[in-house]
């Protein structure tokens, strides 16, 4: 990829996955599908759209197949979803997924309370699911998120020599990209553009997307720092819905019209009308009434005299 200022970006809208996952009401099935239409109708190329995981542990995910099938109705869209073992990326498989995520930890703490197992045990994870996927489903592209990359509020610092280690290890064990979150909002600035420098240093193509949160209100500008250092693929929820259920004090995603609105606003291509990105809140605060919804571009309007590229 071209890493000239002039690329495009891809915006990968996780809303209707690690949003849902974190709000306590469970939102219906048809509106989570009348969400997904309405991102699409926007212009929105990525879109995870559920968990594969017991429906007991996450009753919010129950319909990840239904909804799937849904979304894949939509010509020329990326539908992913997030599996945390070789049963939920087969159960993924099945459905019909063009991409699996994984949550791989580079804190040992988080990843016990987030998949009970230990970022090594999930590097083998991340190998058998390689190797399940190479086999049924080749065409499938397989990312490992690397988790609590810059510091996590169970065990507090996570060494960055730890972090691109294991991104590196899970290249190596079979995915096809590894990028970086600050699931609890730790990143800054200077540490974003360290962090993805050494990544982009010891895995090369495989470096992947910036998952950033805005729970110290640091998420826009750690993007911003992320995109500096050639990342051009970013993660981001509608409304800023989000957060880890299993990491104390993880909030607030970055907000997918925000990190929209700067891009374009800097004369970076997303693809995403902002008009009917801001109308695609409707069906989200439809389906689930009263939760908090945020964003400061939808809130205050798009400049007068603006004009989005088309």
């Amino acid at each position: 990829m071209s890493l000239s200022p002039e690329t495009p970006v891809l915006i990968s809208e996780v809303g209707p996955r690690d949003g849902l996952q974190s709000v306590k009401s469970t939102m219906a099935t048809a509106d989570k599908c009348r969400w997904i239409d309405a991102l699409v109708a926007a212009g929105v190329r990525e879109i995870e759209v559920a968990s594969f995981v017991p429906p007991a542990l996450l009753p919010q995910m129950a319909d990840a197949a239904e909804v799937v099938r849904h979304a894949l109705r939509h010509p020329g869209i990326t539908v992913m979803a997030l599996v945390p073992n070789r049963r939920g990326a087969e159960n993924a498989l099945k459905a019909g997924v063009h991409k699996l995520t994984m949550p791989v930890s580079a804190s040992t703490a988080h990843s016990l309370a987030n998949v009970r197992k230990t970022p090594r045990q999930m590097v083998e994870e991340v190998r058998a699911i390689a190797q399940l996927r190479d086999a049924i489903a080749p065409g499938v592209k397989l990312e490992a998120g690397i988790s609590t990359a810059f510091g996590c509020t169970l065990q507090g610092e996570v060494a960055e020599d730890d972090v691109i280690r294991l991104a590196a290890s899970c290249i190596e064990a079979g995915a096809d990209e590894s990028g970086l979150s600050d699931t609890v909002g730790y990143a800054n600035p200077a540490q974003v553009r360290r962090l993805f420098r050494r990544l982009r240093a010891e895995i090369g193509v495989h470096a992947g997307a910036a998952h950033m949160h805005n729970t110290r209100g640091l998420g826009l500008a750690n993007c911003l720092a992320a995109w500096d250092e050639g990342v051009r693929t970013f993660d981001s929820s509608l409304g800023g819905l989000g957060g880890c259920p299993y990491a104390p004090g993880a909030s607030g995603n970055v907000v997918t019209e925000d990190l929209v609105f700067m891009f374009e606003a800097m004369g970076v291509r997303t693809g995403i009308d902002l008009e009917r990105l801001f109308a695609a809140r409707a069906p989200l605060m439809a389906g689930l009434p009263g939760e908090p919804v945020y964003g400061m571009a939808p809130e205050a309007g798009l400049p007068k005299g603006f004009a989005q590229a088309r």
